[in-house]
């Protein structure tokens, strides 16, 4: 979902807005972030609420709950990630993290309708934040 999101992001911000994917672990991104002025996370989410439900948490000074799940044992999750970044201070100041619900999550499986309009309500969230952001 997470790239999905930034592929349709980066057709719809100015160039100036560094849009990344990144599969699997998180923790490559970490250096990428100390530079920024301001962080959007998009990611899949399994916390049991109902598919497509859109999760907004602000992680700017606090650690994402535990919906955001954990990692596998050989990897970080993202909740883990952004803990990592703050403790290296590689953190920008604003970081806000959208976490979709999904409903299907092998390998392959295509966006679900009700994942596809959350798809949709996230990339204009974070499009209206990064306007606001860069406006000041």
């Amino acid at each position: 979902m997470g790239l999905v999101v930034a592929r349709r992001l980066r057709e719809a911000l100015p160039e100036s807005v560094e849009v990344l994917e990144r599969e699997g672990e998180p923790t490559g991104l970490i250096e990428t972030w100390a530079d920024a002025g301001a962080l959007w996370l998009v990611d899949a989410v399994s916390s049991g609420a109902e598919p497509g439900t859109v999760h907004r948490v602000d992680a700017s000074h606090g650690d994402l709950p535990e919906r955001f799940g954990r990692g596998s044992t050989h990897h970080f999750g993202l909740g883990e990630t952004v803990a990592m970044a703050r403790a290296l201070r590689r953190l920008p100041d604003r970081v806000v993290v959208f976490g979709i619900e999904g409903e299907q999550f092998e390998l392959g499986d295509e966006l679900t309708p009700r994942v596809q309009s959350a798809v949709a309500e996230v990339v204009r969230a974070v499009i209206a934040e990064v306007q606001a952001a860069t406006e000041r």
